[in-house]
């Protein structure tokens, strides 16, 4: 559940805020044999997450691990909405009781993808806790506390051939100090599935 203390903003554990700015870089990984995943590392090299996708029966989800390879998040498409939705859940669960936060468009028609957060707390998602407001071609996102213009972290993706002609995405990413940093990685993730599945509206009465 996110929260303000001292000026911190907390949604996925306090663990993940640094009192300093933080720069990290995203690498997707496109295997072979077909699936793919991600690799967090800070501007030093070091590795602070990889990012899993376990493939299921109807629909494929990406376990989230910290640097001692513990998974800490699953990030999961909802079937059959009209939003795009994404849900988070604790460590490697999809129970509806480890619900940390909802992710989805914010209409289902806009030139541009915007994001609506919800924490699992607010029920009523009248008013989003977070937003993300990319750029028209996604080159680069930024992210918001609330309705505010609060700027909490931005990214950019960086062109290089491996991701023109193999999908491989590099995404830099800079998170302001305090701010959860696996919170600010999971939500460019599942911007990326988003994106990168053309996902749209579909048709469904579910949100």
């Amino acid at each position: 559940m996110e929260e303000v203390n001292y000026n911190k903003t907390i949604v996925i554990g306090a663990q993940f805020c640094s009192p300093q700015p933080l720069q990290l870089f995203i690498k997707k990984k496109v295997y072979f044999l077909g699936g793919h995943g991600y690799e967090v590392k800070d501007d030093i090299g070091n590795i602070v997450f990889t990012i899993e996708n376990v493939l299921g029966f109807f629909r494929s989800k990406l376990i989230v691990f910290d640097a001692a390879n513990v998974p800490i998040l699953t990030l999961k498409s909802k079937h059959f909405t009209w939003h795009s939705r994404w849900q988070t859940f604790k460590g490697d669960s999809t129970d509806e009781k480890d619900l940390i936060f909802s992710a989805k468009n914010s209409s289902m028609f806009q030139f541009t993808r915007k994001l609506d957060i919800f924490l699992a707390n607010n029920i009523s998602e009248q008013v989003s806790d977070f937003r993300m407001k990319p750029s028209y071609m996604e080159s680069n996102c930024d992210i918001f506390a609330g309705q505010s213009s609060t700027l909490i972290a931005q990214m950019v993706k960086k062109y290089t051939a491996g991701s023109v002609f193999l999908g491989r995405d590099k995404f830099m990413v800079k998170v302001n100090s305090n701010v959860d940093h696996a919170f600010i990685v999971s939500l460019i993730v599942i911007l990326e599935e988003i994106s990168s599945s053309g996902q749209s509206s579909t048709h469904s009465s579910t949100q």
